[in-house]
């Protein structure tokens, strides 16, 4: 299947036959291709997925859905049971949960965009699935087995990101159950690492868009990146989306707020409608050159 006898630093061809045969390749030109609402994944489009981190209103949220609609997206995202790093809330800075996800209802039938959210517990997994056309799995569950079986099992399309310090290995290992349930549906993305030092005093990881050649290699699957939560800085989100797109990135997920400095969280990392507007032009113009693919439709 590779030329060399290792493919990965840490990924053996015993692994690519008996611990994740399900993710590796058939052979060089074996890539998944998948509908979900209309949209391939694996295809000629390279879908986009905004949206803001967190449903903060049910007045955001619909704003929102309309402008990114109107600009191209494909799909909308937003968090409505949000991972946050510490236990403590406020007004602003809070979870809007049950009601986040009607909102998120309401915003997918007034404006026919498909919806990706994040799932957090198994418990939630009836509520969330029948509003979210994609479930997200995001990096801190990145190796809850049981969440990710139970959210298998639904046969919706599932992304799940990658931990900021799995190593292509792990994260592989974490896909095959998904796999193994038989939801073929399913998309990686690639949201940025850990590492001992980054380029600002506020980032916390580092965007690794190397995976995703390193991982088009191995496996079949898509791979999405998330510039916004990787460089966790607006100035930088327009070149690393476009170096993910001339990667060879499947999808695009980013952070859009219509007022990006009072975004309930992570201010610093979403960028507004006319900057998407311009970014989603850029993207699809460095898609059409390099790999005759599209994003705006």
């Amino acid at each position: 299947m590779v030329d060399n006898k290792f493919p990965g630093k840490d990924i053996t061809e015993n692994d690519i036959k008996e611990k994740f045969p399900l993710c590796a390749k058939k052979n060089q030109n074996h890539y998944s291709k998948f509908d979900v609402e209309g949209i391939e994944f694996g295809g000629n489009i390279i879908p986009v997925m905004a949206g803001p981190n967190m449903v903060e209103s049910k007045e955001l949220i619909l704003d929102v859905a309309s402008n990114v609609k109107k600009i191209g997206a494909h799909f909308l995202r937003g968090g409505a049971f949000k991972p946050l790093s510490f236990p403590y809330r406020s007004e602003k800075f809070n979870e809007t949960r049950e009601q986040g996800i009607e909102w998120l209802r309401m915003a997918k039938n007034d404006f026919k965009i498909p919806i990706i959210t994040e799932i957090m517990e198994v418990k939630y997994l009836e509520l969330i699935s029948g509003v979210a056309d994609i479930l997200q799995i995001g990096s801190r569950n990145m190796q809850n087995y049981p969440l990710l079986t139970a959210c298998a099992q639904t046969g919706k399309p599932i992304m799940l990101k990658r931990h900021y310090g799995a190593s292509l290995r792990d994260w592989l290992g974490a896909a095959e159950y998904i796999l193994y349930e038989g939801n073929s549906k399913l998309i990686l993305c690639e949201r940025g690492v850990s590492i001992p030092h980054t380029h600002r005093s506020t980032s916390r990881f580092a965007l690794d868009l190397q995976v995703v050649p390193a991982a088009k290699e191995i496996t079949h699957l898509p791979i999405v990146v998330d510039p916004s939560h990787a460089t966790f800085w607006r100035p930088w989100i327009n070149s690393m989306s476009l170096a993910a797109v001339a990667a060879g990135a499947d999808g695009i997920m980013l952070e859009v707020h219509p007022d990006p400095d009072n975004s309930a969280v992570d201010p610093l990392q979403p960028i507004n409608y006319k900057h998407f507007s311009e970014l989603m032009y850029k993207m699809d113009t460095v898609a059409k050159s390099i790999y005759n693919r599209n994003i705006l439709q």
